[in-house]
């Protein structure tokens, strides 16, 4: 009579486990998208502060910026403020997650 409580109680946990299991993947890759925004930013800062163009700048970026990225660049005196911002959707069913990175770097003389 106990066998059939093992397979009620599975069909209960495994999509529950599967839930959490999900939600930790989509956890991840949020994580590894902000810290992605945020070396897009520090490499896109980096880059113009030591004289590269705006377009260079973002050109070094690209291939560190999470897909989709927008990359912000202004000077400001003698500071470049770099933003990058993206809607990271971590599966189809989740809901999207903003995420935004800012860098500030000096301009090298």
């Amino acid at each position: 009579m106990e066998d059939g409580y093992a397979t009620a109680e599975a069909a209960v946990a495994l999509p529950a486990l599967m839930a959490v299991l999900g939600l930790a993947v989509g956890a991840l890759v949020t994580v590894n998208g902000q810290l992605r925004c945020v070396d897009a930013a520090r490499t896109a800062a980096r880059a113009a502060a030591r004289g590269d163009s705006d377009a260079a700048a973002r050109a070094a970026a690209a291939p560190v910026a999470p897909p989709g990225a927008r990359l912000d660049l202004e000077r400001h005196g003698d500071e470049v403020v770099v933003t990058v911002r993206v809607t990271l959707h971590a599966g189809r069913w989740l809901p999207g997650v903003p995420l935004h990175a800012r860098a500030v770097a000096e301009v090298e003389r």
